[in-house]
């Protein structure tokens, strides 16, 4: 026992001669602050494996996929939406777990930064620890006895004794603070060595999502192919090629009316309405690798009849910027199975801009866009065979040649 309180006297006046570290005699309050970092450690290791758990499943099951869309291709409409619709739900999941990655990669940044100072505190209390016991060791049982017998009166004796049961209890205090960071390490290593493998398994998860969006384009581009190519079926598929693009005239037809009437209604309360001011057009891509269809009259390249082109369609790669080629009002941002996702833009004067097959949308119906703003990214949805845009200009209800506004 005496040699407990030596130890105890001995660390704390080195403690407090060494360190300059004033005591802290709440055992209590430290032991609840360590204990919660404690808890807290350990929930965030058992939300951190359940997330490892659901990063593993959190993958398309491509086979499932195609085998369901199987029973789609009878009907080629049907059959390119629930397509469309797969790949869209494989983008939002890409999406989402490059989130992932970004958060993990901050998460485990701060973990890190926690268990470096961890570690830091450790070799202080080792440290520490160390030099006390080896000065106790140099004391001898009278040190403590000394110490007592030096008291001026019995007060100061209880003093004196006080003092002592104050640095044993400190002593105390410092060790379980140790035993406790050192367990707060490990934890801190155990969720370290998690963070790190929830980040390659997303990194992981990413590249298998890319290559099941590149499986699921590719499938589509030789279904639809085959399907058209289909001498058996030829007849029946211009028949449906031809009424896709009625379809496609029916709804942008039924959008400018529903505008015309709007503008109707603004003038008559007197309100403002957009107006064409003449200018050119900017070119609606970022980039592009050439023009794969022009306006105007053509071969259809898998139907063999000849057909009205009412558009431009520029090849670019997939995910590149599209511009609002003018000024104007979005009077639809949304999706037909034909046109897959497509902007629609009110420029005043019944002069409108279409852009067709995007892979993403940025705008909503209801903008007000500039020239030059990106509305969207390029893609291959709808009726479509590979990544381009399909630029539409109408005027006065008509499709008219986007060239007529745009420099080539």
């Amino acid at each position: 026992m005496m040699k407990k309180r030596l130890i105890a006297i001995s660390m704390s006046l080195l403690l407090c001669a060494t360190l300059s570290v004033p005591m802290d005699t709440s055992a209590t309050s430290v032991s609840k602050i360590t204990s919660d970092s404690i808890k807290d450690k350990q929930n965030q290791i058992s939300q951190a494996e359940k997330e490892k758990e659901q990063m593993e499943n959190q993958i398309t099951d491509l086979q499932k996929v195609k085998k369901e869309l199987e029973t789609q291709k009878a009907n080629l409409k049907d059959y390119v939406a629930e397509l469309d619709n797969n790949l869209s739900a494989i983008e939002q999941n890409i999406i989402e777990l490059k989130a992932q990655i970004a958060n993990k990669e901050t998460e485990i940044a701060l973990t890190e930064t926690e268990l470096e100072a961890a570690q830091d505190k450790e070799e202080k209390q080792k440290d520490f620890l160390f030099k006390s016991i080896k000065l106790s060791y140099e004391k001898d049982d009278s040190y403590m006895v000394d110490m007592l017998l030096r008291a001026e009166n019995f007060g100061d004796f209880l003093n004196r004794a006080d003092f002592i049961d104050t640095i044993v209890t400190y002593e105390q205090q410092m060790w379980e603070e140790y035993i406790t960071n050192r367990e707060l390490i490990e934890l801190c290593k155990q969720e370290l060595e998690l963070e790190k493998q929830i980040l390659d398994q997303a990194k992981v998860n990413v590249e298998t999502e890319q290559a099941n969006l590149e499986s699921l384009i590719e499938q589509k581009n030789q279904d639809i192919v085959a399907y058209e190519s289909d001498i058996s079926n030829k007849e029946q598929a211009i028949k449906e090629y031809e009424e896709a693009i009625k379809e496609q005239d029916a709804e942008i037809e039924a959008l400018e009316a529903a505008i015309a009437e709007e503008k109707k209604q603004l003038l008559a309360s007197n309100g403002n309405v957009i107006t064409y001011d003449g200018g050119q057009f900017k070119f609606p891509l970022a980039s592009y690798t050439r023009i794969s269809d022009d306006y105007g009259m053509r071969m259809h390249p898998t139907l063999h009849v000849e057909q009205f082109h009412n558009g431009v369609d520029f090849a670019a790669p997939k995910g590149t910027a599209i511009y609002a080629a003018y000024d104007g009002k979005v009077v639809a941002a949304t999706y037909s199975a034909t046109m897959g996702n497509y902007v629609m833009i009110d420029h005043g004067d019944n002069l409108y801009t279409i852009y067709m097959h995007a892979s993403a949308l940025y705008v909503s119906k209801g903008d007000i866009v500039v020239r030059g703003e990106t509305i969207a990214a390029v893609g291959t949805t709808g009726r479509s065979t590979g990544n381009h845009l399909h630029f539409g200009v109408r005027k006065d209800g008509s499709y008219v040649s986007p060239w007529n506004y745009l420099s080539e």
